[in-house]
């Protein structure tokens, strides 16, 4: 009898141990798992979107694996050059407990600045096209039950109506708890913005999003980007703190993969366990999106 439950204890281990084992190699070579807590690559991306991050798109480093910050090499081994306009997420150099996810601006030897609400990359303006309205409605979640109604706009769960029909253009809805909004009452609201389609230097469209071309980021210095350092802007312009701000340039080895595709959305409406919540909850169309 001693002898089976010794066996018994050893398979549970054994069990545990080697399971553990193939996650770390699973999430430390392949893919790992991130959840966005914050609007700053809206519309891209939303805050209770879970994504996979792809980890062998540029090699790896120490931060690519467990306990990365006690630094026990520098550099990469299969390393491969990240491309402007990649969505990645990178270890944060002021403080390394946080992870980021932004939007590649700029490459070593790369200039960097914003005039008026504008991107310049290499002294020449980007193109952005295709004006359309935006709204990111942050509501307490005290309104769930009953929606927001103000003017013409009408939001309740995941729609939004203007003048009784579907809005025809894109928007965010977050619900938040009512102690957040009495705390941070600047944070709750619905916010009226626009949204263009970007085009980088090397060809690649993607979506912004600008509050007004007059905000705090909208007019910095010109930015020379390092020797194996990247430069970082989220895509909700006026909302992210990125390269422009104390973030500052990214080194090569803090990048931990690119951004593959959202495998799960939600906007806090209630609790997971609030089955008959779901078609107000759930995202469905952020289900399975790739992300470009």
């Amino acid at each position: 009898m001693p002898v089976k439950t010794k066996n018994a204890t050893r398979e549970w281990f054994n069990t545990i141990f080697y399971g553990a084992l193939i996650a770390i190699i699973f999430r430390s070579f392949l893919l790992e798992p991130f959840n966005i807590p914050s609007g700053s690559m809206i519309p891209t991306l939303q805050v209770g979107d879970h994504i996979f991050i792809t980890k062998w798109s540029y090699g790896y480093s120490r931060y690519s694996f467990p306990f990365g910050s006690w630094k026990l090499w520098n550099g990469r081994f299969m390393e491969k050059e990240p491309k402007v306009g990649d969505v990645i997420v990178f270890r944060n150099p002021i403080n390394e407990s946080l992870d980021f996810v932004k939007r590649l601006v700029g490459k070593p030897g790369d200039t960097i600045q914003m005039v008026s609400g504008r991107l310049y990359i290499n002294g020449k303006m980007v193109e952005r096209e295709n004006q359309k309205p935006y709204i990111i409605a942050n509501l307490r979640k005290s309104l769930r039950g009953v929606g927001y109604y103000k003017d013409n706009i009408s939001i309740k769960g995941n729609k939004v109506w203007v003048d009784n029909l579907p809005a025809t253009f894109n928007y965010t809805i977050e619900y938040k708890s009512d102690n957040y909004c009495d705390n941070a009452p600047w944070e709750c609201g619905v916010f009226k913005g626009t949204e263009y389609i970007e085009t980088l230097p090397n060809g690649v469209k993607h979506n912004i999003v600008e509050m007004s071309d007059n905000e705090r980021y909208d007019n910095t210095p010109v930015f020379k980007v390092p020797e194996n350092h990247y430069f970082f802007m989220g895509d909700n312009r006026d909302n992210s703190a990125d390269s422009r701000a104390e973030v500052g340039y990214i080194p090569y080895d803090n990048l931990l993969g690119k951004v593959w595709f959202v495998w799960y959305s939600h906007n806090y409406y209630a609790p997971m366990i609030e089955v008959w919540t779901w078609g107000n909850k759930i995202r469905w169309n952020r289900l399975g999106l790739g992300i470009k």
